[in-house]
């Protein structure tokens, strides 16, 4: 290291300069041989030129600065996308049954009661205490193996007003029944819709409601561990609903301890119950209101020595191989 050459002056003013540097090409015939570079920062009024740069050399310091930028913008880009998700407190999938066995006045009645949620002002308040006091929700809909279909994609909640908007393009869309029921498939295509999806949320919960145990696609466990594996908590609402489908097809007792083995899973997992259809509205926007404060229902310690038996989890492929092998198969 040595100084710089003097300015126009005369004079070196030593204050003046931050870092001393000199480079030489490293071959004898280059046209940067013996050419000394000097970088100093000096007071605007001081401001003065130094050693003359051959344009050889002035051309090739450009393009050795355009190039380290073009690398460094290149090592910044993942970085940059990253910084470009939201931050949420939540990123929550409602996924709601509209499989064989609810009629289209049922499924009305489901519909209407994620929209009386998604209005209420107590969910709206929950949604405003919260960290950051945004979320972001996304709707769709499940049967069997072969129908999920997103019905409203991803979409902040921060106010009545964007909650009021979410609802209204809920409210836009037609309300659809399809055969069989895949719980299994619905997890899976629920678990893909947090990637990519512009959020990043303290919380991913994938908020499950259907009236029957899975009898399509994979067992419903594994697919509940897959999500489980990419830290995603799975709630679920069981409707109890005592009446056959609309093909005969029977219900499954106790569907509640179902969900509880074999459906939900992850920190502060819960169930919600409704009590048919009617009761929707009610237990829907207790779940909500839950999982948006993070929490979950008191858990009973102590349980009646006349348990209820619990369903197995292939309870719903063992059930629709006894009622119909041909439809089993099919």
């Amino acid at each position: 290291m040595q100084a710089c050459a003097p300015t126009s002056s005369g004079q070196t003013h030593p204050e003046d300069i931050s870092i001393v540097e000199i480079t030489e090409t490293p071959h004898i015939g280059s046209p940067l041989w013996g050419v000394r570079f000097c970088r100093r920062r000096v007071r605007p009024s001081r401001l003065r030129f130094g050693p003359a740069v051959p344009r050889a050399a002035g051309r090739r310091a450009r393009f050795l600065s355009r190039s380290t930028i073009a690398l460094c913008a290149g090592l910044w880009l993942p970085a940059i996308g990253a910084a470009a998700e939201r931050a949420v407190d939540l990123e929550l999938v409602l996924a709601v049954d509209v499989s064989g066995s609810i009629d289209i006045e049922e499924a009305v009645l489901q519909r209407q009661g994620y929209l009386q949620a998604l209005r209420h002002p107590t969910v709206v308040e929950a949604i405003e205490q919260g960290r950051l006091g945004r979320i972001a929700v996304t709707y769709v809909e499940w049967a069997g193996n072969l129908f999920q279909s997103t019905v409203v994609d991803w979409r902040e909640i921060s106010d009545a007003r964007s909650a009021a908007a979410f609802a209204e393009a809920l409210e836009r869309k037609a309300v659809r029944t399809e055969l069989w029921t895949s719980i299994s498939t619905a997890i899976d295509f629920a678990a893909l819709k947090f990637e990519d999806n512009g959020f990043r949320g303290k919380r991913r919960v994938i908020d499950i409601s259907g009236d029957g145990p899975n009898n399509r696609g994979d067992y419903v466990v594994e697919a509940r561990d897959r999500a489980l594996a990419k830290d995603i908590v799975i709630n679920g609402l069981a409707i109890i609903n005592g009446r056959p489908g609309r093909y005969g097809y029977p219900p499954l007792p106790n569907l509640d301890l179902y969900y509880e083995d074999c459906v939900i899973g992850g920190q502060n997992a819960f169930v919600v119950v409704a009590d048919g259809f009617g009761d929707f509205g009610r237990a829907i926007l207790r779940k909500m209101l839950l999982e948006i404060a993070g929490l979950a229902p008191p858990v009973r310690l102590l349980r009646p020595a006349t348990e209820r038996p619990r369903p197995p989890c292939d309870a719903g492929e063992l059930q629709l191989r006894n009622w119909s092998p041909d439809f089993y198969d099919y």
